[in-house]
């Protein structure tokens, strides 16, 4: 029996097999996409020479020809107003093409300043000029003088969204095509599938590679995202290697597949192009790719080499290049000098003598020439310029003849925010929770979920690693479309499948979901995998809404990564899973705003916990969800303070009467709650009278000013206090100050080892976290003095 790929819904094409559509440039037209070729390669040569010898150069020229087809002839999009919902997409996965992404900006910005200034956004930091590249992987404290002369931007070595039409922060091992399929995702659902803009996905073989983007291909397949289009840079060479895939018989180093045959394995269509510097071939694939109408997303795998006509090929070219002005480096941009009729001096900046910064004001100068020469180049060129300019009229035309709008019933996320700031500190009815029952942590988190989801008609997407129904995360679907998100079949449910046991691929993707615009993303697995896995997606999403505000100066686009099964109570499991580190992870780990992370530990806090979570407006809302029941307690009967002082993140759970005894900080729903279930109502019995702090929020109680976090929680009080905590002992270090308090503080890892599997209340009493061991510790602590300020 001979193995076969079983039924695809994608197709396969080699675009040299349909000659009709292979000339789809006049010869007027190919000369002068090639002069415009000649000119980016000169430019990517310079930027790397002059940073100097810094970047991407060999994949940046490699997908040059790729990327001026897309910008030139294929996308719908406004160069005026970069900023439309409605425009196609340009998503550079590969962030490492950075240097190409730059060059290719700033040359259509020269193009239209020349040819159609009309086109130009009034306000600079809207455009990428000639001028910006200046800025290419310099800090923003840069002195340089024309970099300040100019206000040029500081290009990050890597993508993110100070870049007009950029929507993401990309590069970092696979994360930007998954959430270059999160915005494929936001594009479907809110404009549908007859009118969805396209995300155009810059991406090479190498970059298949991270397991996350077979995670985010195999989603983007199965939710049917025909808008998603990948132009795959198949050059074979890494930064190690040039062999990176199989090629024919001959092996891969890294991998022993194809890109074709990787992306028809995930349903994709595949069209090839067997010549990836032929504009004919690229064009003629890329107009064939829009007219694929089976539903599918599509992978066009263009075959090219690192570094052409550079001088420098393959693995060589990938972060390296030609020495400062060699003349290696002068033969590579000499065809641009003789266009423009200017020929730059060719001795190396000497640093003899010079400060550091004399020398890089040198450099700066020299490079200012560099482009400059770009700039003549141009300006002398009417032919080219005058098609190039014409060319991105007509995408400004072609987008605006489209008309695209909202479907109907389209999700409005406004509404999410809405409501979260009317909420705080009023529970809504279908949230609301009886005394005297019990439900879960993580039940609760799905109820919340689906009331902002309903006032929101939909906003909240949300997936889990094969854990709907485990982590409750499903139930913010309630109400709408059972089973998961199809665009052509199913569009009306909530659920997303973002490749099944994909904590990885899941995080990325909803993080490109919300930084669509439209809505808010959800994803839930254990703490244990999710918190290390998601992680970076997690970083690189804050880094894409500090940047964006930089542009745009609107508010971040969260996302959940909803911790659930956390902590010890998932002891059936064992220590593989029933793991207290990931708070350390995500807590106080982010530049302050970005993430908050919510540990609250009675179910009648989840509603204040999220919603002053949504109202701080944080890149990632990180929830710690347990697995277990607990029970609903009438707080006002145990003289506990209300469950909405959870929303400033650390309160006096329970005052103590006169001076008390001391001071213990609590964290984690399994401790707080064999505290006050088990040790307080002894610790009453006996007369022993503590301060008792909650800490529901680390991360919103540092949002709180100065005045309000000493009031609640006293300098003094630190300094006297002892944790208990369901985490790792770190995340007590703020608020046990005394090496006494921390030597004496309770956690997981006290006991020097990795705690077995079993009933949650056996796992407690193997940490000796359980009801009867904490009042034991409790009571010797106070028999000692211990607990008196230190």
């Amino acid at each position: 029996m001979e193995l076969r790929f079983g039924p695809r819904r994608a197709s396969y094409t080699n675009i040299a097999d349909h000659p009709e559509l292979l000339k789809p440039l006049s010869e007027e037209e190919l000369t002068r996409f090639e002069a415009l070729d000649m000119t980016y390669r000169a430019l990517c040569a310079m930027m790397f020479n002059y940073v100097p010898l810094s970047g991407h150069p060999g994949g940046s020229i490699s997908s040059g020809r790729i990327v001026a087809s897309l910008l030139f002839d294929a996308m719908a999009y406004d160069m005026s107003d970069p900023a439309r919902m409605d425009a196609d997409i340009i998503s550079y996965g590969a962030g490492h093409k950075a240097m190409g992404l730059y060059a290719m900006w700033a040359l259509r910005n020269e193009a239209a300043r020349i040819g159609a200034p009309g086109l130009l956004p009034e306000d600079i930091k809207w455009q990428l000029r000639l001028e910006d590249l200046l800025g290419f992987r310099r800090n923003p404290v840069t002195r340089c003088p024309l970099f300040n002369k100019f206000r040029s931007k500081a290009l990050d070595g890597h993508p993110c969204p100070i870049v007009p039409f950029i929507k993401l922060s990309t590069g970092a091992s696979g994360v930007g095509d998954c959430s270059s399929v999160g915005l494929g995702f936001g594009a479907m659902d809110y404009y549908g599938k007859e009118n969805a803009p396209w995300v155009h996905i810059i991406e090479g073989e190498g970059g298949l590679t991270p397991g996350r983007v077979s995670e985010a291909m195999a989603s983007a397949a199965t939710g049917s995202l025909g808008n998603v289009v990948m132009h795959l840079d198949w050059n074979q060479a890494a930064i190690d290697s040039n062999a990176v895939c199989r090629d024919g018989s001959e092996p891969g180093e890294y991998v022993q597949w194809d890109p074709c045959e990787f992306a028809y394995l995930h349903d994709w269509n595949v069209v090839f192009v067997p010549d990836g510097f032929d504009f004919q071939q690229i064009i003629a694939a890329q107009r064939y790719a829009a007219t694929l109408d089976n539903g599918q997303p599509t992978c066009v795998v263009y075959r090219t080499v690192k570094g052409w006509r550079y001088g420098i090929e393959g693995k060589a070219s990938h972060g390296g290049g030609h020495k400062l002005c060699s003349a290696e480096f002068f033969e590579t941009i000499a065809e641009l000098e003789k266009a423009a009729g200017i020929e730059l001096t060719r001795d190396a900046p000497g640093s003899t003598g010079k400060t550091p910064q004399e020398y890089a004001d040198l450099i700066e100068a020299h490079y200012w020439d560099a482009l400059n020469v770009v700039r003549t180049s141009m300006e002398k060129n009417d032919g080219m310029v005058g098609m190039l300019s014409s060319r991105l009229t007509s995408a400004q035309g072609r987008l605006n003849k489209l008309e695209r709008k909202p479907r109907a019933g389209a999700p409005d996320v406004s509404k999410v925010f809405e409501v979260a700031a009317k909420g705080a500190g009023k529970v809504p009815a279908e949230c609301a929770l009886e005394p005297g029952g019990s439900t879960t942590l993580r039940g609760e988190l799905g109820r919340v979920l689906n009331h902002y989801n309903r006032q929101s008609g939909g906003a909240v997407l949300s997936s889990a690693a094969d854990l709907y129904g485990s982590t409750s995360i499903k139930s913010a679907n309630d109400g709408f479309d059972g089973g998961l998100f199809n665009a052509g079949t199913n569009p009306g449910s909530r659920l997303l499948s973002t490749g099944g046991i994909c904590e990885d691929g899941m995080c990325g993707i909803l993080s490109g979901l919300s930084s669509f615009g439209a809505h808010v993303g959800a994803g839930s697995s254990y703490g244990a995998f999710i918190a290390a896995m998601g992680h970076t997606a997690c970083r690189l999403h804050a880094i894409g809404n500090q940047t964006r505000a930089e542009i745009d100066g609107g508010p971040n686009r969260p996302f959940f990564l909803v911790c659930g099964h956390a902590g010890l109570k998932t002891g059936e499991d064992g220590p593989t899973h029933a793991d207290p580190q990931p708070l350390q992870l995500m807590q106080e780990n982010f530049v302050k705003g970005h993430c908050v992370t919510l540990t609250p530990w009675d179910p009648q806090e989840m509603w204040h916990c999220v919603t002053a979570a949504l109202n701080a407006r944080p890149s990632v809302i990180v929830p710690f969800v347990t697995r277990p029941n607990e029970p609903v307690h009438d707080r006002a009967a145990l003289g506990l303070a209300p469950a909405s002082a959870a929303a400033k993140g650390m309160y006096l759970l329970r005052e103590a009467k006169g001076d008390g005894d001391g001071t213990i900080v609590i964290q984690g729903s399994g401790v707080c709650n064999e505290f006050i279930g088990v040790t307080l109502p002894r610790l009453i019995e006996e007369g022993i009278d503590l301060n008792v702090y909650y800490v529901s929020s680390a991360e919103l109680f540092d949002l709180l000013p100065e005045a309000e976090r000493r009031s609640i929680f006293p300098e003094e009080r630190a300094r006297e206090a002892v944790g208990i905590t369901g985490f790792t002992l770190p995340t007590m270090f703020r608020w046990i100050l005394s090496e006494r308090g921390r030597a004496l503080t309770l956690h997981p890892f006290r006991g020097g080892h990795y705690l077995g599997s079993g009933k949650a209340e056996m796992v407690l009493a193997e940490a000796k976290l359980d009801g009867e061991s904490i009042l034991e510790s409790v009571r010797g602590w106070v028999k000692q003095g211990m607990l008196q300020a230190v």
